[in-house]
């Protein structure tokens, strides 16, 4: 039975996760055909091109962000397509990303940029990006975002609890995550570079999952190896299996290297084969990008006017 309400979690089922097993060719060959096998042209491609747009994570995680480069972010954020384009493609209705997400430090410049709209705001949390800072640190991290206005919390969970096999201990820490943001969704990342098999994927995914993960995320854009597609299929067929036990539903999103239009296509085409439709929305499905919509805009500029807008023409960012 299918429940409408977010994933609320469940107790830790230890004989599910020791029973995970992912054959690791079947995976690669089955990523491999992605984009080989279903091709999206002209019209359909605009469209899904679009879609992207609205499922975006528009994200800024340097050191040296200001200010000015946020209120700029969010000014992209509100309009990531150029109007002309989207009249040229008969959009007549607001086109806006799905949240725009930050440092905790910059959540109130962002707030003040997109007041009037409704695009939340998501903030990185629980010592990003290597979370290893000291527990009641994390927490307090998660609680002081939510209290400032971020409606959206990606935490990232203590990768050696996964290379050690503690799942205990991974569940008891995502659930008290889960806990602290209170009404804020949870994007839970895996940092998948750095968990060495797919089996490991599979089962952090579950966990996490069971502790109540809203949505369940590849990487921090920081990592030696970010979003595959390897990971991709096994972190969606968890998310399936998972729907397939409790009836819940929960997100996913890709993060890390997504930076072509083309590259967007195959990770929907992902969700779409491997979920279907009803998770191609921003509800269930997010991009965690910078640079995408730059891609984005000029192939929807070349499908309008037939040619490839010079890029200094449009703006990354």
């Amino acid at each position: 039975m299918d429940h409408d309400e977010r994933n609320p979690g469940i107790p830790l089922d230890m004989g599910w996760v020791e029973d995970i097993a992912v054959n690791r060719s079947a995976v690669e060959r089955r990523a491999a055909t992605l984009g080989t096998r279903r091709s999206i042209k002209k019209d359909w491609q605009a469209a899904w091109l679009l879609r992207a747009v609205t499922c975006t994570d528009l994200t800024t995680l340097e050191g040296a962000d200001t200010p000015g480069r946020v209120q700029r972010l969010a000014a992209k954020a509100k309009q990531p397509v150029r109007p002309d384009l989207l009249q040229a493609l008969g959009i007549d209705h607001n086109l806006t990303v799905a949240a725009v997400c930050v440092y905790h430090a910059r959540i109130r410049d962002v707030l003040e940029a997109l007041h009037g709209t409704d695009i939340p705001v998501a903030a990185v949390s629980t010592g990003f990006p290597a979370g290893l800072n000291p527990f009641p640190q994390r927490i307090a991290e998660i609680e002081q975002s939510v209290e400032a206005g971020a409606r959206e919390i990606d935490i990232v969970i203590t990768r050696p609890h996964v290379l050690t096999g503690n799942w205990q201990a991974l569940y008891d820490e995502v659930r008290a995550f889960r806990e602290a943001c209170g009404d804020a969704h949870m994007k839970t990342i895996l940092a998948t570079g750095e968990l060495g098999t797919l089996e490991n994927v599979a089962r952090a995914s579950v966990v996490c999952m069971m502790a109540g993960a809203d949505f369940i995320k590849t990487s921090t854009g920081k990592e030696k190896v970010n979003a595959t597609l390897e990971v991709g299929v096994v972190m969606a067929r968890a998310i399936r299996e998972y729907r397939e036990r409790t009836g819940y539903k929960v997100g996913f999103k890709p993060a890390g290297g997504i930076s072509t239009a083309k590259a967007a296509l195959n990770w929907m085409i992902l969700i779409k084969e491997e979920l279907g439709d009803e998770w191609l929305n921003n509800r269930w499905f997010r991009f965690g990008a910078s640079s995408l919509l730059g891609d984005i805009e000029r192939q929807l500029s070349h499908h309008v006017t037939g040619r490839y807008a010079a890029a200094h023409h449009i703006p990354v960012s």
